[in-house]
């Protein structure tokens, strides 16, 4: 049986372990894994961030993973190289735990096609 057929914390799991072979660190959320994401995205290499700049980078982790419906898009990246995202459309509305399942799919998906 595929990941992809088996159930959303089965794959997300399944992602968590990737990561740690990937990094050498499994993330302890999914604010880490979107700040993976982030840091991927900014293209800077590993360093130290302050933390105004980690909530930056989650917060660009969110927008590449919802990308990829469309509910973001890339507005320009600045002089100093970080992306800036512009709200395409509403997210369908949900609780935290249907938002958070929302986000689990994106980034999932987001790391199979890297």
């Amino acid at each position: 049986m595929n990941i992809e057929d088996q159930p959303l914390e089965v794959q997300w799991e399944h992602l968590l372990g990737q990561l740690e072979d990937w990094v050498g660190k499994r993330p302890a959320d999914l604010n880490g894994v979107l700040f993976l994401i982030g840091v991927q995205e900014l293209g800077q290499g590993a360093k130290r961030f302050s933390k105004e700049q980690k909530q930056d980078l989650m917060h660009i982790g969110i927008c590449k993973a919802l990308s990829l419906s469309s509910y973001y898009s890339l507005e320009y990246t600045d002089k100093d190289g970080w992306p800036h995202y512009k709200l395409e459309r509403a997210l369908p509305p949900g609780d935290l735990l249907k938002q958070e399942a929302l986000l689990k799919m994106h980034v999932i998906e987001y790391f199979k096609n890297l």
